[in-house]
């Protein structure tokens, strides 16, 4: 045996043993959080043995010299000191586990391997033995990766968690199943004492946990090839590789989760979907390319539609909550941040049909009218909408389940709605409970959330499901008809929330940026000239010149009484207004704290060139495609010499910029 590294950390709270299994208990069934390369890790066996079956089971993937499995025994049980003043401890049976680890990217064309784990509690260990197979087809031990975790004691406050292998020569690493002895030293063996002293556990569920992992690993691969294009030609102005891999990745899973529901039900056909909410359509793209027959709804058309072609079905409608937005026909509503349709979602799937079932990615907290406003102070906000819109969902009758997904966000938990709680003919019963829901839901007004005192204004009498009402109306049919006049879509008559506001089609931005150039300038100058005039003069040579003056300072509410009632008022109509104006102006301004001052850029670069870091993270894209505004307009110039600027000093620096303006049409 040969120890790699050995950890020693503090825990008066005596935690430490329980942590260290629920930290190799990650390291067991989620891998993929430490080692980034796998996808995750599936649990194919798992059952108590003793000494003896343990050994009749490395022995069934042993071919070699009996010697060497002896060696494997006895690295498997040898008895240790690992708690101080311990009674004499009787033998007990340890926890095999066989599972398998499955890469993210197939480099060998296997997509997964398997492992054996064995957790001796007792000794405060887990062993890690690898399989591989030999010429023969047979899976046998890979003796030379056989690794080992161990948890001891080492005085009333101390403990240590060590690394050791079996024999360090010979290790064989990929970089994958099987990383280097140095990451397993070091990334590892780190988190893992990290682990063992915390006591918190997250709340909310393992990621994938309601689909097959290795499914979803080789699809996603296959997907993330086969769209990857799509992020050279991204005409949004939003970051295409974050909302491509994220869109792959949502596909992914419903189409894994769909597959699955298949073969559960012997479903010859796929399933149908709608997309409520679907923003620049990725999402149905990709559905409907795979084969599921859908389209997406929008109240706003992007410029990537057009670039999908005739056999993605997008929209452009306004969305209400009424008997006009009724899918009896479609198998799954999808709801990927669709902000404030997502409350209404499980309500529409609900009336829609009864097998028709819901998916939704919930981002922005919204209720069934305006901002979602917070009740409990003992959960996240994030937690507490979650709850909520599963409890919506709950109360319409379906039989929710949680997940989370593997996307590049910070909100990645979905709710599913699959299965209904309650038999068809009690379809009236239900109904009466999502109305009464939604009317005792209070009413938030507009974005702002200010709750008033009046109860929900609607017209549930009119909420039963389709196959359920004598109106015909129902059909999707009616929808699409309904789609070419927008305007008389979003005043049904017979919408379930008087006071609903879908998303305007039009987008205000209001971050000071669409402001007229020449205003922009001369605030800046005025406020600027303010500062200069208070005369706080540094000392020290810029570009010729002995001083530079650098100006005092004023709080926000002192700058915003220099300027004259239009300006303010111009700056009022703008999200954050003034403040947000002068923050935009990074170049000039330094904003801290509500105190506004000039920037001396010798405090952000020292004085000196600028640093061949800094200039690896700014592209050459960004560098001297503006004037300098010190250069142009502050009375003694830049503070820093022009090879250290990040701006042009003068107009035969200036260099084209690469970059498509993101002010919207």
């Amino acid at each position: 045996m040969t120890k790699l590294s050995e950890i020693t950390f503090k825990d008066q709270g005596m935690v430490s043993a329980d942590g260290f299994w629920s930290a190799v208990d990650v390291w067991i069934h989620k891998p993929h959080v430490v080692n980034k390369r796998l996808c995750g890790a599936k649990t194919e066996e798992k059952k108590e043995v003793n000494v003896l079956e343990l050994e009749q089971l490395l022995s069934g993937y042993w071919y070699g010299d009996i010697k060497d499995i002896n060696s494997i025994l006895n690295y498997l049980n040898e008895v240790n000191d690992v708690c101080l003043n311990q009674p004499a401890r009787k033998e007990e049976p340890r926890c095999f586990i066989l599972r398998s680890l499955i890469p993210k990217v197939n480099t060998d064309g296997v997509p997964f391997k398997r492992e054996m784990v064995v957790k001796d509690v007792v000794n405060q260990r887990v062993t890690f033995l690898p399989l591989e197979e030999n010429i023969e087809g047979h899976a046998v031990l890979k003796r030379s990766n056989i690794y080992q975790i161990q948890l001891r004691q080492v005085n009333n406050e101390e403990w240590s968690v060590s690394i050791s292998t079996l024999c360090s020569e010979g290790w064989d690493s990929d970089g994958v199943i099987y990383p280097k002895l140095a990451w397993l030293s070091t990334e590892l063996l780190s988190k893992l004492a990290k682990w063992s002293t915390e006591n918190k556990r997250s709340e909310f569920k393992s990621t994938l946990s309601l689909i097959a992992v290795e499914k979803y690993s080789h699809l996603y691969q296959q997907l993330k090839e086969k769209y990857k294009e799509m992020v050279k030609v991204w005409p949004e102005v939003t970051d295409p590789e974050k909302f491509v891999y994220e869109d792959v990745a949502i596909a992914t899973y419903l189409l894994v989760m769909w597959e699955e529901e298949r073969k559960e039900k012997d479903l010859a056909e796929k399933q149908s979907f709608v997309d409520l909410g679907c923003g620049n359509g990725l999402l149905v793209h990709i559905l409907s390319n795979e084969g599921h027959p859908g389209r997406g709804i929008d109240v706003r058309k992007r410029k990537i539609w057009d670039m999908y072609g005739p056999q993605t079905h997008l929209e452009e409608c306004a969305i209400t909550p009424s008997e006009n937005f009724l899918f009896p026909d479609v198998d799954w509503l999808i709801g990927n941040h669709s902000d404030e349709l997502t409350p209404w979602i499980p309500v529409m799937s609900s009336r829609s049909s009864y097998s028709c079932r819901f998916f939704v990615l919930p981002c922005c907290f919204f209720d069934f009218i305006g901002k979602y406003n917070r009740r409990q102070c003992k959960k996240t906000q994030y937690r507490e909408y979650i709850d909520f819109i599963a409890e919506v969902a709950s109360v319409c009758g379906f039989d929710v389940e949680e997940d989370c997904l593997r996307i590049p966000s910070t909100k990645r938990v979905c709710l599913v709605g699959k299965t209904r709680t309650y038999d068809s003919s009690c379809e009236a019963q239900i109904d009466e409970q999502r109305i009464q829901l939604i009317k005792n839901r209070p009413v938030c007004n507009g974005i702002n959330g200010q709750t008033t005192d009046s109860k929900l204004v609607t017209d549930c009498s009119l909420g039963h499901n389709a196959e359920h009402s004598n109106d015909v109306d129902h059909s999707v049919e009616k929808v699409q008809e309904a789609s070419f006049e927008p305007e008389t879509q979003t005043c049904a008559s017979r919408n379930w929330a008087a006071g609903f506001q879908p998303r305007e089609k039009a987008i205000h931005v209001r971050n000071c940026a669409s402001l007229p150039r020449n205003f922009i300038d001369r605030v800046v100058l005025q406020v600027a000239n303010a500062l200069l005039d208070l005369n706080e003069v540094v000392c020290g040579c810029v570009e010729g010149h002995n001083i530079w003056n650098r100006g005092g300072s004023l709080s926000v509410r002192e700058v915003a009484e220099l300027l004259d009632k239009e300006t303010l008022q111009n700056l009022k109509n703008e999200c954050g207004g003034l403040q947000t104006l002068l923050k935009n102006n990074h170049q000039v301004f330094r904003v801290l704290g509500g105190i506004v001052q000039i920037r001396d850029w010798r405090e952000e670069t020292g004085g000196r060139k600028a640093k061949p870091d800094l200039k690896r993270k700014l592209s050459s894209a960004v560098l001297k495609t503006r004037l300098c505004w010190f250069f142009v307009n502050h009375p003694d110039g830049c503070p820093i010499p022009s090879e250290s600027c990040l701006f042009a000093h003068g107009p035969e620096e200036l260099r084209p910029s690469a970059f498509k303006s993101k002010k919207q049409k």
